[in-house]
């Protein structure tokens, strides 16, 4: 607790009435003096008295570069107070204006929604973030300002609890060309399942023509057909996708690697990931499409080990040189994959896509998905 300029400036007027008063005589002070020391008095006492609020805060759906979050924290208070609430909001994040609540700066690259308010019981404080940049950011601490009704003295409450967004890196439609281009790899995955012999069996009505082994059935004393099963196991007609890229160059292997896998598994494919920080099993649908946005939202600058980068079936190489997709023994620029002169420089495009919500929630402002 602690007395404001305000509250200061009241104890200037009473020192200096006493002074006055004991030169001159206290009876025409007396007018003055001792309402300001009433309020003064009930200002300490009446501060001192408010017991702590309570403040819960609401959990931030995750989104792309570009989306909205609205930001809810209620706060609970025994009695009535004038309050002042700020709350902390960290890099890769930026406030939007919103009529309930102002903006300043805290001098740190952070800047801080600012409510003023009267606590009665309930309340709610709002506003708003956008999604500036990929990764993991923080929201808070929060501080709450109580005051007296005449802004004399003060007593602060400061919550250390925080809550964070996970921010994804933007996803672009593939040019037709890099369809074209990421279609051999599937192909080849596609032919290496039927290498993978697994057992013979009598020919059933349906089964293709191609499977049939007629090796097997010349040496069979009966006329019956054998076909060939292949092997069926997880691994199989899957694709790896890897990134190898330099430090400061996460932002733009990100991009390439969301978008890439982005539209394998939307093509029905099985996908792996293999970065710096570890690989993530060979999976399919949506809930893997979240799993690797979720690594790839806090992807760093590192180096693949040499098993990585010969596992993979689609490199993706992140450099001074630029962004390059090695699929094939073939490199392509990553620009040609989404027809652009320049992508995701510092994780950024321009235009998005309205779609279908993330699995944080329903209110997200566009997929992430860029044309």
């Amino acid at each position: 607790m602690r007395v404001t300029v305000r509250g200061w400036a009241v104890v200037v007027v009473l020192a200096a009435s006493v002074g006055m008063a004991w030169q001159f005589g206290p009876r025409a002070l007396n007018a003055v003096v001792t309402p300001l020391l009433v309020v003064l008095v009930a200002g300490l006492l009446t501060t001192a008295r408010v017991d702590r609020p309570t403040v819960e805060r609401t959990p931030v759906s995750d989104g792309f570069v570009g989306d909205r979050r609205p930001i809810d924290i209620d706060i609970e208070s025994a009695g009535t107070v004038s309050a002042t609430v700020r709350d902390a909001v960290g890099g890769g994040l930026s406030v939007v204006g919103d009529e309930s609540a102002a903006t300043t700066d805290s001098g740190d690259n952070d800047c801080e929604p600012v409510l003023e308010t009267i606590l009665e019981g309930d309340e709610r404080f709002s506003y708003a973030v956008r999604l500036e940049e990929r990764g993991e950011h923080r929201l808070g601490p929060l501080t709450l300002t109580v005051s007296d009704a005449f802004g004399l003295v003060e007593r602060r409450f400061e919550y250390e609890t925080q809550s964070s967004v996970l921010v994804y890196p933007h996803v672009y439609d593939l040019h037709g060309s890099a369809r074209q281009t990421l279609s051999t790899v599937v192909g080849s995955t596609d032919e290496q399942d039927r290498t993978a012999f697994d057992s013979l069996r009598a020919y059933q009505h349906g089964d293709a023509l191609r499977d049939i082994n007629w090796n097997a059935t010349a040496k069979r004393p009966d006329d019956d057909l054998v076909v060939t099963e292949y092997d069926t196991d997880a691994d199989a007609g899957t694709v790896t996708v890897a990134a190898d890229c330099h430090p400061g160059w996460a932002d733009e292997a990100a991009i390439a690697v969301a978008t890439i896998t982005t539209y394998l598994l939307e093509a029905g494919v099985t996908v792996g990931l293999a970065l710096p920080s570890g690989d993530t099993a060979p999976g399919a649908g949506d809930r893997h499409r979240w799993d690797l946005l979720r690594r790839l939202a806090i992807l760093e600058g590192g180096d693949l080990e040499e098993r990585q980068r010969q596992a993979a079936d689609v490199l993706v190489r992140a450099d001074a040189e630029g962004v390059r997709v090695v699929v094939a023994g073939r490199t392509v620029p990553f620009e040609q994959f989404t027809g652009r002169d320049e992508v995701g420089r510092h994780g950024r495009s321009t235009r998005g896509r309205a779609g279908g919500a993330g699995p944080g929630g329903s209110d997200r402002t566009d997929t992430g998905v860029s044309t």
